[in-house]
């Protein structure tokens, strides 16, 4: 056949993993393999748990389970793309920027594909890569950094909120065709959201305001990603010939 999808499975009895390399977890994840190349699908849903772990009834994604995995798929010399599905509410946001850090800072072909929802720290997550793309019926919300739990109201607190919303801003505006400005007025618009400050915006609105590449769907994604495989090929190419 010309194309195989291996999905990863649960660990066997024996403690052997069925197909592929060994992962420190299996989760929701695909390798789908064809004579264009070889995408790996991860997916970031619910919502990206920190350092303090959810409820069991919460659907999470685990950035200890997700950086590692990063950084072996951009060493994977098998893997030639990696496609990121995308419904999320949000979550911790130095777990949530982390990751999208090593998305943005991968050489091989990325895309993102928001489904759904690609709510609050979601949104670097969502632009991180190569190229982005949102179905027309998905949300994504932007609001200013809140922290839950107890808070101490003195002026280091509220700087510390300040400098983490400016590496927000300024990763989404490096990776993306909106502007800083522009991102920052969406964040705190008011009117918008119920006994909140922020946007909600959907999938044309998003391309429009240059927070998302374009509109598309799976079979867009992959195109996408397969034409990214396809010119590192043909670099890589010229750099051997010009190499002999």
């Amino acid at each position: 056949m010309d194309e195989e999808t291996k999905t990863t499975g649960p660990c066997q009895e024996d403690g052997q993993q069925t197909g592929g390399p060994q992962r420190i977890v299996d989760f929701g994840s695909a390798v789908s393999r064809s004579r264009r190349g070889n995408i790996y699908t991860l997916t970031i849903i619910g919502q990206v748990e920190g350092h303090q772990v959810l409820p069991e009834t919460a659907k999470t994604t685990k950035y200890e389970h997700v950086m590692p995995l990063l950084a072996s798929l951009e060493q994977d010399e098998e893997i030639d793309g990696v496609l990121l599905l995308l419904n999320t509410v949000g979550g911790d946001i130095e777990a949530g920027l982390g990751i999208a850090e090593l998305v943005a800072g991968m050489r091989k072909p990325t895309a993102s594909l928001v489904l759904g929802g690609g709510h609050s720290i979601g949104v670097p997550l969502a632009v991180a890569p190569r190229v982005s793309l949102i179905v027309p019926s998905a949300s994504m919300t932007i609001h200013p950094v809140r922290m839950n739990g107890t808070v101490i109201a003195a002026p280091q607190t509220f700087n510390y909120f300040e400098r983490i919303q400016e590496r927000i801003v300024s990763f989404v505006a490096k990776n993306s065709g909106i502007s800083k400005k522009k991102f920052l007025s969406l964040m705190l618009k008011t009117g918008e959201m119920a006994a909140d400050v922020g946007s909600v915006i959907y999938g044309e609105e998003a391309v429009e305001l240059g927070l998302i590449d374009r509109i598309g769907g799976l079979g867009d994604a992959l195109d996408c990603l397969y034409e990214q495989i396809a010119q590192a090929r043909r670099e890589r190419e010229e750099r051997l010939a010009e190499a002999t």
